[in-house]
């Protein structure tokens, strides 16, 4: 909580973001007299070994990661069975954000940003790290435009002593996620590279260069299709600088640059180009340069078998729900029924389009409801910040789900910040909520509501009161079945 006192040293500011695991907080060193960044494990992963050996073992491998690019680690430490590492603290926003806000960036920006970005890698490789999670998001801005990388927390060590990374494991962000990561295979440091590639991209272009409707889409387009040519959206960025992103972002780790710090030097060399007017120079091939019509497509068997074993059990446990909620699946061939009839058969879907704040401002963070449904579990839709908490000195407030025609008989809700109690609602508008379709619940991070009662349109998730320790609430996301 804000007022806190960690390690006799750390004074808790402000809550400055919230990830899957953790949450970062603003401090003051009373010590040194000096901001800081403190990452907390969230308390219901310090019951958990493993999770807890994870959070050490970014500590340790950050702290031997000295360089201006990379965010330094200054102490590690533990309160009340409470992991918290610090870190220096960055005043400025991230990558991501600067995107958000500006659009596509000057070419030569953006080259110097991404250098900035592959020189810090580069570091930490040679000090045998490799990241995993390179995304605009994990690269903070200083004042000075200074790029920093952190957020280690997905790093795995490259010794093979320790079994390189661990294979069978899908870990990282889909929109930047390299073709072997998102199969499970091992990673390396091309992986990085490739994940760079797409950074680059964006930065160039102002979105990612795959999208889909969830991680499982836009992985799939990672492994099979050809990365989009830069040119084709923005004819100004010169051909060198284009090339450079196709090879970064070549499907076979062999077909890319072979390490970080060659990709940084054609990074130099092609802001050296643009300083300098030249307007081409022949990007040195790899050994096997790969062919955008006749490329080798990996297998997305192993992914597609995943995602089946997770459909047939979400259909098994879907038959289960119907039964204990008195619905049969016989008889009729799928002839008219009544009461909201239209509604499609397949995997539901919610979408969400609102926040609800009747009895305050009419509003509550309307900007960030979509990161409720966007399938990424680092983003987050929040409540406003409460005094009263844990109550909230009124009914309650909503996050306001469109389902579409989709027929939803369970809402599975993903927080970081748990305790918070809920119940959902039913409406045909998003504005009216008449009907209670669920019991309330106090929700932990992977909570299910069974949806009873006629089927809705729209749906909102009613929260009464916040956790113990917040002073508000976070959805992350929200999955129909």
């Amino acid at each position: 909580m804000v007022g806190e006192l960690l390690g006799d040293r750390y004074e808790l500011e402000e809550l400055v973001g919230s990830g899957g695991m953790s949450s970062v907080y603003r401090a003051h060193d009373r010590l040194l007299d000096r901001k800081v960044a403190l990452k907390i494990l969230h308390e219901h992963y310090g019951v958990d070994e493993a999770s807890v050996e994870r959070f050490r073992r970014e500590a340790r491998a950050v702290a031997s990661v000295s360089h201006p690019n990379v965010v330094t680690v200054i102490d590690r430490g533990e309160q009340d069975g409470r992991q918290f590492i610090v870190f220096e603290y960055v005043e400025g926003e991230n990558l991501k954000r600067l995107v958000e806000r500006q659009g596509p960036l000057p070419v030569d920006q953006a080259l110097e940003l991404v250098l900035q970005i592959a020189r810090g890698l580069s570091f930490a490789h040679r000090e045998g790290l490799v990241h995993r999670d390179v995304k605009p998001q994990n690269v903070l801005l200083d004042g000075n435009g200074t790029a920093k990388v952190t957020d280690f927390g997905i790093a795995r060590s490259l010794d093979v002593h320790h079994g390189m990374t661990q294979t069978g494991t899908v870990l990282g962000t889909s929109d930047y996620i390299a073709p072997e990561q998102a199969q499970g295979q091992s990673v390396d440091e091309q992986s990085d590279v490739y994940s760079l590639g797409v950074v680059l991209y964006e930065l160039l272009t102002g979105k990612v260069p795959f999208s889909g409707e969830n991680f499982v889409a836009v992985a799939m387009r990672h492994i099979n299709e050809p990365p989009p040519l830069v040119r084709a959206v923005r004819p100004d960025v010169p051909p060198r600088v284009d090339a450079a992103i196709e090879r970064a972002m070549a499907k076979r780790p062999a077909d890319r640059f072979p390490t970080m710090t060659a990709f940084g030097a054609e990074l130099e060399a092609c802001l050296s180009d643009l300083r300098t007017g030249t307007e081409w120079t022949q990007v040195i091939p790899p050994a096997t340069a790969p062919t955008r019509h006749r490329s080798r497509r990996i297998s997305p068997w192993p992914l597609i078998a995943l995602v089946v074993a997770v459909l047939v059990i979400g259909a098994v446990i879907g038959v289960l729900v119907l039964r204990n909620h008195g619905f049969t699946t016989g008889g009729g061939g799928g002839g008219g029924g009544g009461g909201g009839g239209g509604a499609t058969s397949g995997t539901p879907h919610v979408t969400a389009v609102a926040a609800n704040d009747p009895y305050g401002t009419n509003g509550e963070h309307d900007a960030q409801v979509g990161l409720a449904t966007d399938g990424d579990l680092a983003t987050a839709w929040t409540t406003e910040h409460y005094k009263t908490a844990p109550g909230l000195g009124k009914p309650g407030v909503g996050l306001v789900l469109d389902s579409g025609s989709s027929r939803v008989h369970q809402l599975t809700i993903s927080t970081t910040m748990p305790g918070f109690v809920a119940q959902i609602k039913g409406g045909d508008s998003t504005t009216s909520f008449p009907a209670d379709v669920s019991a309330s619940q106090t929700v932990q991070d992977g909570t299910t509501f069974a949806i009873s009662g006629r089927q809705y349109r729209y749906y909102e998730i009613w929260i009464t009161r916040l956790g113990d320790g917040f002073d508000q609430a976070a959805i992350n996301e929200v999955k129909a079945s």
